[in-house]
């Protein structure tokens, strides 16, 4: 699914109104239907509603869905704020003001000057249609202020399109005295960019996207960087496996990980490799890890290192399909050395995870050794050890997208939407996954998963984008059958086949 800006949100529309035609204020009626249709699902008729409408769009967007909740037997009280000076409502945002004065509505006030706020009540709805994405600056004055009552009245809050005060990309200066706090949005045909970022969770709630029937070769032709990873994109990206064949057919992953104290990393990945659908999987790790790995992942074919308890040298063979190289393999002098000199030999595709990554944040140099296309699995903070400190998740997004095109490697900066950065530039966020996956030895599952996919021959960034789908999937199926705060990597793995089931069950 694709993300857009602010801008080309405003061309999709444009080209809707051309290809079907449909003049905006009916694209608008539709979008207003939309909006009633979840309102009325989510709230009783008997709560107060209040609507709270700006002089834009977007104020037309809930002047609107006022008119509709009428006819739905509600009796939504409504304020339109028309008090900007040199400004007119919006032409749209002027025939629905019309249209709901011709109701005859006695709970519709329009403020020009001062404005009495009313009683609200923890109990009552509000509807924020001031603002919407297109919102050049913060907001201030009369407007902030109302921002504050919305926020402080307890009230449950639903936001049309995008918090008011919240911008559709990147918020530097945002705050919580001139932004929306919403229960839930309903945002417009598809999300946000500012919504992938945890400095803006407590804005946006819940969210819920609303298909308003925007043209599909609209859709098609309109450029845009950002994706949403769902089910259909993976779906299709599935390799079915052959009637005849066998193990060798589906590749040979080596796994470098492991030193004393921390083998139970290697065994989790080795586990995760082994179960998606990796032909064989070789783990490399210190001679202490012997009867560990061999008693735990029986599977796996185990390479001793020359050390007893670190790995000092990792073993380069053209019989391995892919290599991944860090998890719980430590970051000293040893393990260093070690990992350079893979990097600059290594022919095979990469994935580097946990200290591997680590070690590149010693010796940056490493960097523009990376064979093209290498995926790096960060957390937040192995990336800022690596580039440096970071105040959001937006500079954050920006950092990686600079980084996996200047090197030609793949990023997965792993989150609440684990965002995969391309080398073209492209950033792919998930849409699978929960917070009880927030949970010790997550990303060594995952470095496993991507592994077992690079040696199996997917392409790097399809590796990247469909293993991080895996892993939330299988994380999801875990925490409807126990719950989130029950769930350890090892449950991740165990649902791993569920996972795959429900992927490939959208193909047929």
């Amino acid at each position: 699914m694709k993300i857009f800006t602010t801008q080309a949100t405003k061309l999709l529309d444009q080209l809707t109104m051309e290809y079907e035609p449909i003049a905006s204020i009916d694209l608008m009626e539709r979008a207003a239907n939309a909006i009633t249709e979840e309102i009325c699902q989510a709230i009783s008729p008997s709560r107060t509603i209040y609507i709270f409408a700006g002089p834009g769009n977007n104020g037309g967007d809930a002047l609107a869905t006022a008119r509709l909740l009428l006819k739905r037997k509600y009796n939504p009280i409504v304020y339109l704020f028309n008090t900007m000076a040199g400004h007119r409502l919006s032409p749209d945002c002027e025939q629905n003001r019309k249209r709901l004065k011709e109701t005859g509505h006695a709970n519709f006030f329009e403020i020009n000057n001062q404005f009495s706020p009313p009683s609200i009540q923890p109990d009552d709805v509000i509807i924020d249609g001031l603002f919407g994405a297109g919102l050049r600056e913060p907001l201030s004055g009369g407007f902030a202020s109302l921002v504050r009552y919305i926020n402080e009245s307890g009230a449950f809050v639903i936001s049309i399109d995008i918090p008011s005060g919240l911008f559709g990309e990147w918020n530097p200066d945002v705050s919580s005295d001139r932004t929306v706090k919403a229960s839930l949005t309903l945002t417009l045909q598809t999300p946000k960019l500012s919504f992938f970022f945890a400095e803006n969770n407590q804005f946006v709630g819940k969210v819920k996207v609303l298909d308003i029937g925007i043209h599909s070769r609209a859709i098609a032709q309109t450029e845009t960087p950002y994706y949403l990873t769902i089910l259909p994109d993976v779906a299709r990206n599935i390799v079915p496996r052959a009637k005849f064949s066998d193990k060798r057919d589906y590749g040979h992953l080596l796994l470098a990980a492991g030193q004393y104290t921390m083998i139970g990393a290697a065994v989790l990945s080795a586990k995760a490799a082994l179960h998606s659908g990796a032909g064989l999987v070789t783990v490399h790790s210190p001679r202490c890890a012997n009867l560990i790995l061999q008693t735990a992942v029986p599977e796996a074919l185990f390479s001793p290192d020359k050390g007893e308890e670190h790995i000092e040298q990792i073993p380069l063979h053209p019989r391995y399909s892919a290599i991944a190289i860090g998890p719980g393999m430590g970051c000293n002098d040893t393990s260093l050395s070690a990992i350079m000199h893979l990097i600059k030999e290594a022919k095979q595709p990469l994935v580097l995870d946990a200290d591997a990554l680590n070690c590149i944040a010693r010796e940056q140099s490493l960097l523009r050794y990376l064979p093209s296309r290498t995926i790096l699995t960060p957390h937040i903070h192995e990336l800022e050890r690596m580039f440096g400190p970071m105040t959001d998740d937006a500079s954050r997004l920006k950092c990686i997208t600079h980084v996996a095109s200047k090197y030609d490697i793949v990023v997965v900066l792993k989150g609440a939407h684990t965002a995969v950065a391309l080398p073209d530039g492209s950033i792919h966020f998930n849409s699978t996954g929960n917070p009880g996956m927030a949970t010790a030895g997550s990303g060594d599952v995952l470095t496993g998963i991507i592994g077992a996919l690079l040696a199996q021959g997917y392409p790097p960034e399809d590796a990247a984008i469909i293993g991080v789908f895996l892993h939330g999937t299988a994380g999801d199926i875990a925490a409807r059958e126990s719950s989130e705060e029950f769930i350890t990597a090892g449950d991740i793995i165990t649902h791993l086949g569920q996972a795959f089931k429900q992927i490939k069950a959208h193909r047929m």
